[in-house]
């Protein structure tokens, strides 16, 4: 789906190299891309005819069990984080496939299967160390930069290149997970239970909404190529209360399918992996999401035949321990909305990109209406600054008074661009 050709690839292994890469790129006023884990639907993490600067091959991890935080180099992915945090019976919030990188899931804000009991990725984010557009390298955290830091927490990769990152750590070894599938005839009624039932369930329970076709193995012959709606478990509470947080889902409709089951956390992130290959066409767009009308219902119900087996509708939930901080607290704004809604058309054959790709935007223009304005970034395509405005809100203007501090001249601006403030 994306198609670019760099002039120049600087592969960096450290912050010297980071150091270089950025002056070139400044001296010789070339547009600069950066990439961390390359995990970006728009391609934002390449630039024809500029620079690229490659963060992939900084990996490095360091966990300090006794302070049960971790310091992880942008390269990695949440697999590499997983694997070092596990190892101490600790995890830290990341997503929900573990192939998705580090700097940018962080940058972004960050939510996964951790979020309602742990809050935003960027809610455990402890300290940054930043190459700055003038080459300089800076600590970002509460006490050095602290109105970087402030940007940082959601305003993406506007303000420099993030090397490294600390976050704070929570006891979380093993989870009990996993899928639940009903018959999609059952959406209107799972979906308009489901709107109820997880605003106030406990912040223990953490359990997206989607509609689906189911792929081949592992799951049983009959049910695939068969659309369904159903929910991905993760439970972070006591094993002999799982039967009492199941019951309702199992009540509301009888499911055609669940296989929920105590896991190492590491192992439910990494659970999607086989589905998603690296090189696949992908296409996605996003909203935020206070409420599920009945009209968004509706609208979910006439899109619920899915183009390709990848392709799939997600309702990530972000409430829970995110509403416990303030709109203004960080730089991410939505902090009233209960779910992220990601649409994505996914398949290996570049004939189907043009069948996802509007399958995509016509699910995402019919369910819009019925969203917040914004969106979480990570989940937007090239929308325009009216999108990336609307995602910030009250906070844009002093995202660009940040900016306007850091990067004056907007070299960092391959990206969902914060225009610097006169």
């Amino acid at each position: 789906m994306i198609d670019k050709h760099p002039a120049v690839i600087a592969k960096c292994v450290d912050v010297a190299d980071v150091i270089a890469a950025v002056n070139f790129g400044r001296e010789s006023d070339l547009e600069t891309a950066i990439r961390s884990g390359g995990h970006n639907g728009p391609g934002l993490a390449l630039v024809d005819d500029g620079l690229v600067i490659d963060l992939s091959d900084m990996r490095g991890i360091r966990v300090d069990p006794d302070e049960q935080t971790v310091r992880v180099e942008a390269g990695c992915t949440w697999g590499d984080v997983d694997h070092a945090t596990h190892a101490f019976g600790l995890a830290t919030v990341s997503g929900v496939i573990s192939t998705t990188g580090v700097g940018g899931l962080t940058l972004g804000g960050g939510h996964g299967y951790l979020t309602r009991k742990y809050g935003l990725t960027i809610d455990n984010l402890v300290s940054a160390d930043v190459v700055l557009a003038d080459g300089r390298l800076v600590h970002a955290s509460e006490d050095e930069h602290p109105d970087l830091f402030w940007a940082l927490r959601g305003g993406g990769g506007n303000f420099g290149v993030a090397t490294s990152f600390e976050f704070q750590a929570h006891p979380v070894e093993t989870v009990v997970a996993g899928p639940l599938f009903w018959p999609i005839e059952e959406l209107e009624t799972t979906m308009r239970w489901y709107r109820e039932w997880l605003p106030q369930a406990p912040e223990d329970v953490y359990a997206f909404y989607l509609i689906a076709e189911v792929p081949g193995d592992p799951f049983p012959e009959e049910l695939h190529g068969e659309n369904v709606c159903g929910l991905m478990w993760c439970y972070l509470g006591p094993n002999d209360r799982i039967d009492d947080v199941l019951e309702p889902a199992r009540d509301i409709a009888e499911p055609l399918f669940e296989h929920i089951e105590e896991m190492p956390y590491s192992t439910v992130q990494g659970m999607f992996d086989p589905l998603y290959p690296p090189g696949d066409h992908w296409y996605w767009k996003g909203d935020f999401v206070r409420d599920l009308t009945d009209e968004a219902i509706a609208e979910h119900q006439r899109f619920r035949e899915v183009p390709t087996p990848q392709s799939t509708m997600h309702l990530y939930p972000v409430n829970g321990a995110v509403n416990h901080v303030d709109a203004d607290e960080t730089a991410w704004r939505y902090r009233d909305a209960n779910w992220s809604m990601v649409i994505v058309g996914v398949d290996p054959d570049s004939a189907k990109s043009e069948e996802i790709t509007t399958w995509a935007q016509e699910y995402w223009e019919a369910l819009h209406p019925y969203s917040a304005d914004g969106s979480y970034i990570n989940f937007m395509m090239e929308e325009g600054q009216d999108r990336i405005r609307a995602t910030y809100g009250d906070n844009y203007e002093r995202l660009q008074e940040v900016k306007a501090r850091y990067d004056p001249d907007n070299f960092f601006d391959v990206n969902q661009n914060i225009q610097p403030a006169d």
